[in-house]
């Protein structure tokens, strides 16, 4: 047989190499161990009696836990449930214990207090080789130093249906085979993991866990080394296997990748759950300030019914006030940076009027500006016209981000005295920058006032009223 062919007819025992008076699986992340404790023919309901479950029904279920590593809180009273057949992510930055909670819900780690149960049944009170055929795992890293080949990692995924010294049946090799051209490894089956690149390693671990054909799978940053292709293709082959009734939990560091494949989400930050729900309920300005510390605008994705996330590098003046009103004018991509920015502050932010479906259009209605929009190919009726005035006269300041039709620039040239706000001139500015133009605009006007006012100390609240 030729290097890298699949071997239907290998021996499970032929992943097993004793070195140095040691005997090894090659299983160095520790969730598939070679012989597993516990006795198979235990009393009582087991964990894959009825896993599969029906849509809808909670399949897993996580209350009160609490995990220390090392003497260090890592999870605090967290609460996750996840429902047959649906695609539960995990988000949160760095350190927010996605990781460990996959590792306590997987009964990888003991937990300090709080059950986890996999179709009513506690895992950590079951064996590991019971646990092991409900629920298969994707670990964020492995240690796989030993040259076993790729298509022997993969038939460790069958150690949990396999005796020790078992010889691999029909519906091992199959299952085998069926997850090698799953993830689209069949090629390199006979090429030692350790010759593989990081991203094809993902992909062989991946392999290992569809060939252990459990109801439940949790993915550890699935995605993790892969390039785009292979991580939107991971993904959509995820995505399949729910369709399939599988129930996925999955940590994401992605939030856009996140948002367009899970079902729900649970934000972690600092040990606990700080939002559940759909993408739309946990993705929001608030939550990510909150737990990532960002400054960011959650829009549409242009090409999926999710939201997407823009997160901005920390920028000065965005506590513009809530009840500044600022109007945007301008149209298509310009006038869209502009408003992202703007929506990124506490401002009440108002654009138009501007076209149906124009860039701007959408990205306004994404992040609940009010906007003046006209149907594609028409030009401004007089009721438009109004409407743009009234908007105006009540805004505190005036940003032009682009072109402005000529009806509208007839209604601010025409206009005298403090008739309208005064005005920012962004069409020369970097985006970021903007607000604080804003800041500085209405600066200048405060100081303008007090000097009108015969040098007594005259301070706007920048809220749109008359009052001083």
């Amino acid at each position: 047989m030729n290097r890298g062919e699949f071997d239907p007819d290998r021996r499970i025992g032929d992943a097993n190499e004793t070195r140095n008076g040691e005997q090894h699986n090659g299983n160095g992340d520790s969730d598939l161990p070679l012989e597993l404790p516990g006795d198979e023919t235990s009393g009582g309901d087991t964990v894959g009696d009825t896993a599969g479950g029906s849509v809808g029904e909670p399949v897993v279920e996580a209350r009160g836990i609490d995990v220390s590593l090392g003497g260090v809180r890592i999870l605090e009273d967290v609460d996750v449930t996840v429902e047959s057949g649906t695609l539960v992510g995990l988000v949160g930055p760095n350190g927010a214990g996605k990781s460990t909670l996959l590792r306590a819900m997987r009964a990888l780690i003991p937990i300090d207090s709080g059950e986890v149960r996999v179709a009513g049944v506690p895992v950590h009170d079951r064996p590991a080789r019971e646990v092991g055929r409900t629920i298969a795992t994707v670990p964020q890293t492995t240690t796989l130093s030993f040259s076993f080949s790729v298509q022997q990692t993969v038939e460790m995924g069958r150690t949990p249906h396999v005796s020790r010294f078992g010889t691999l049946g029909s519906d091992d090799r199959e299952a085998i085979l069926t997850a090698m051209e799953r993830t689209e490894i069949t090629q390199f089956a006979g090429r030692s993991i350790t010759e593989v690149s990081g991203g094809e390693r993902q992909r062989v671990l991946l392999a290992r866990a569809l060939a252990q054909e459990t109801p439940v799978l949790f993915l550890d940053e699935p995605t993790a080394s892969l390039d785009v292709n292979h991580a939107v293709r991971t993904l959509e082959m995820v995505d399949e296997l729910v369709e399939e009734g599988k129930t996925v939990v999955a940590a994401i560091h992605d939030l856009d990748l996140a948002a367009r494949y899970c079902d729900e989400l649970v934000l972690l930050s600092d040990g606990r759950v700080r939002a559940s729900g759909s993408p739309s309920e946990v993705l929001t300005a608030e939550s990510l300030k909150e737990t990532f510390d960002a400054t960011a605008v959650v829009t549409g994705q242009p090409a999926a019914n999710a939201p997407g996330v823009t997160a901005f590098s920390p920028a000065a003046c965005t506590d513009l006030g809530t009840d500044l009103r600022v109007h945007v004018l301008g149209n298509g991509h310009p006038a869209a940076l502009v408003l992202a920015r703007l929506a990124a502050t506490d401002a009440t932010i108002s654009l138009g009027p501007v076209h149906d479906g124009d860039d701007a259009a959408v990205l306004a209605d994404d992040v609940g500006a009010e906007t003046v929009t006209v149907p594609p190919f028409s030009g401004l009726s007089d009721a438009t016209i109004e409407r743009v005035g009234e908007v105006v006269s009540s805004a505190d300041c005036l940003v032009r981000a682009g072109d402005v039709p000529r009806p509208v620039e007839d209604l601010l040239e025409e206009s005298t005295g403090d008739q309208f706000p005064p005005v920012v001139d962004a069409r020369s500015l970097e985006p970021e920058s903007v607000a604080c133009a804003i800041d500085k605009r209405l600066a200048d006007v405060d100081v303008e006032a007090s000097d009108e006012a015969g040098g007594e100390a005259v301070l706007e609240d920048h809220s749109g009223t008359d009052e001083p």
